[in-house]
């Protein structure tokens, strides 16, 4: 990936550049599925984290768990659950929104002082189409998404994902490399200039060439 491409994936529809990463550990729960599909998902996670050489913990100290994965068949179940409008902002206007657009998919994050990522709240909503993925799949498309805070626009065009016909999708490995360049020490946690995308690009360079 050129540094143009690079710097793309943290560039917003708006124009603005804003990269963060996780500041803590993760500490993942997971609602709305069988315990099955829930080692399938935090699988995914671990398998993330270790990729961006990050950490994960048994518990957060401010929110017990601070990557909280909501499954679901309707958006109005958001709004009938108990306290989740304390974690998501305006979640009666979010929800209204995500209808009106038949999304099946929602992110939001919560940042600490520093910038850095400090919690995640992932919803998919199980409509006809997401039911057709693969669990494996959705696990480690959402785990890829919030594991950086991407451009709104990142991945529109081209999934994060790679899958040969009847296997497994697997991760691209440009975009791993984007993950692990991200998580260098000596990479800021968080950034809202383009330069730093030129940093970026010539870490995953050197990645990409073994170094």
């Amino acid at each position: 990936m050129d540094a143009d491409a690079v710097t793309r994936l943290f560039t917003r529809s708006d124009g603005r550049y804003l990269f963060a990463r996780w500041g803590r550990p993760i500490v993942p729960v997971v609602f709305g599925v069988e315990d099955a599909t829930v080692s399938i998902l935090k699988g995914a996670i671990e398998a993330v984290v270790a990729l961006a050489g990050h950490k994960m913990a048994e518990t957060d100290p401010e929110l017990g768990a601070n990557l909280m994965v909501f499954f679901f068949r309707d958006w109005d179940e958001l709004t009938a659950t108990p306290n989740l409008d304390r974690l998501i902002p305006d979640l009666p206007a979010t929800v209204d929104r995500l209808k009106a657009v038949d999304a099946n998919q929602y992110r939001s994050f919560r940042f600490d002082d520093t910038g850095a990522i400090q919690a995640a709240f992932v919803f998919i909503r199980m409509d006809e189409e997401m039911s057709k993925v693969p669990a494996e799949t959705i696990a480690l498309s959402q785990v890829i998404q919030v594991i950086l805070l991407w451009s709104d626009s990142a991945f529109t065009d081209s999934s994060p994902l790679a899958a040969a016909p009847g296997q497994p999708a697997v991760l691209k490995p440009e975009i791993a490399n984007v993950i692990r360049a991200g998580y260098d020490p000596v990479m800021p946690v968080c950034a809202n200039d383009p330069s730093h995308g030129l940093r970026l690009a010539a870490r995953v360079g050197a990645l990409g060439h073994g170094g």
